[in-house]
């Protein structure tokens, strides 16, 4: 049995960091739209709700994380979980958000009729059981690309053998005690560089294993340019300045990351040799075999994974998995690492779209076979966008501006009097890879993504000033987005 909520402009799927910010952007923008949220979690949040780990935090800094329209106040530049997940709670009250969200409703499918020029969402409450039906003019996609259902779990060799405990991050267990215990976690990425600090203050022995080095510079806490700023300043001009600095600066790192890798990689090698010593093995333990920024790089917050190496509080290790047996770890070197627990921080598997069936006159859309408009939306696919962030800067930076780009998509719409918006390729196109990144879980799974183009509107820059003029200050109308009535 079904119940049929009422029709809403705009459906909302997700309420995270990116559908609060979307859903306020509508608020701000469109304010005579009607909308919902549908989230499938019992609670807002997202990523911020879901990650229970010890030391959990950004590894962006909040001048940038934080929304444009909200500024962040807070001294923290690099904030750990709790208060960002306050945050985005307080931005959704703010701008009554909340009685708008429908938690505990996983989208299923969404089908859109050309007849009807309506889309019909589909999802099951997952407290009931019951299937809720709602239609609307569009759907804006805030879920990301992660599964927030599985976890990346590598097959190791005799995991099953271990007695000890064995757990993934991203599904972190409330009941567990590590105080006084020898721990290992699996990893070399952001996780596990907030992880093993964290956890380092208790535990009796600690150690990152890793397969192969990951580039970790250590970033201050609070920002040195805020810090002068508040002396003479109120905090709204404080959080907006330091934007703006804290921009320029990331194009900066990732321009000389790519043109000049060989000095952006002394640079931070540099910083890791400061942080531990001329005796250390930098060259086995933080030396990737990658440029700076194939993969995103690591903070350690204020050097912290550092002072818990120099302090002898943890340990990094190198080398590759052979096996897992009853005590622990057997590493392909010969050494066997004992332990009592073993934390997997391996990484994420993707869903696209979150895994909502997609159907257009009601046969499946298959998104590989579309090319991305503006970083957003779809070739051939009506009244819907995405929201996904950047991968070389703050995620929310471009989902800002992809809520800003709905809300005058809408207001053109109804300026118009068109009932549909669709993004159609004219003319020739070279296909390129839509993530230029060599993280272990973009290669998984890149078979799973839409097809991007050589240029605009369908290609993605990764740059935050190219899109802030071309979304935020160039007009609508184009060759390729038709306007239908």
């Amino acid at each position: 049995m079904s119940t049929i909520y009422k029709s809403v402009d705009v459906l909302v799927v997700g309420a995270g960091l990116s559908g609060i910010g979307g859903a306020c952007q509508l608020r701000r923008h469109s304010p005579d739209k009607s909308f919902a949220i549908f989230e499938a979690r019992s609670a807002s949040g997202g990523t911020w709700d879901l990650f229970r780990y010890p030391g959990i935090r950004s590894d962006s800094d909040m001048f940038t994380y934080a929304y444009g329209f909200k500024p962040w106040t807070d001294k923290s530049s690099i904030a750990d979980g709790h208060k960002i997940l306050s945050y985005i709670r307080e931005v959704a009250q703010d701008y009554d958000i909340e009685r708008h969200i429908h938690y505990r409703h996983k989208v299923i499918s969404a089908v859109w009729s050309s007849a009807d020029k309506h889309w019909v969402v589909s999802a099951l409450k997952t407290d009931t059981d019951e299937t809720v039906v709602i239609s609307c003019k569009f759907v804006f996609n805030c879920t990301g690309y992660y599964d927030y259902d599985e976890a990346y779990w590598p097959d190791f060799a005799g995991a099953d053998k271990f007695a000890g405990r064995l757990i993934h991050a991203q599904h972190w267990p409330e009941d567990l005690d590590y105080a006084g215990k020898r721990v290992i976690v699996i990893g070399s990425g952001a996780t596990a560089v907030t992880l093993v600090p964290s956890m380092a203050k208790k535990t009796s022995h600690m150690v990152m294993l890793q397969r192969s080095p990951t580039y970790i510079a250590a970033v201050p806490e609070e920002q040195a340019f805020a810090k002068k700023l508040r002396r003479f300043l109120p905090p709204i001009w404080v959080s907006r300045l330091t934007r703006w600095k804290q921009v320029l600066f990331q194009i900066y790192v990732y321009h000389i990351s790519r043109k000049k890798p060989r000095r952006m990689r002394r640079f931070l090698l540099n910083g890791v040799r400061e942080q531990l010593g001329p005796d250390y093995d930098i060259k086995k333990h933080f030396t990737p075999n990658y440029n700076p920024w194939d993969q995103r790089l690591c903070a350690a917050r204020d050097g912290d994974l550092f002072a818990a190496i120099r302090e002898g509080r943890a340990e990094i290790v190198t080398d590759h998995i052979e096996c897992f047996n009853k005590t622990g770890i057997q590493l392909k070197s010969g050494t066997q690492l004992d332990t009592d627990i073993i934390i997997l921080a391996t990484g994420l598997k993707l869903k696209f779209a979150g895994g909502i069936d997609y159907q257009l006159d009601g046969k499946s859309i298959d998104f590989k076979h579309h090319y991305v408009y503006r970083g957003m939306m779809f070739s051939d696919i009506p009244n819907m966008a995405f929201t996904v962030g950047y991968t070389n800067s703050s995620w929310t930076l471009k989902a800002e501006l992809t809520g800003k780009y709905v809300s005058r998509l809408l207001n053109q719409m109804q300026k118009t009097g068109s009932a549909m918006v669709t993004p159609r390729l004219k003319g020739d196109i070279q296909e390129v890879p839509l993530l230029d990144f060599e993280a272990g879980y973009v290669l998984r799974s890149k078979d799973q993504f839409p097809k991007q183009g050589d240029r605009l509107p369908w290609k993605n820059d990764q740059n935050y000033i190219k899109d802030f003029i071309g979304l935020r200050l160039k007009s609508l109308e184009n060759d390729e987005l038709e306007f239908h009535q």
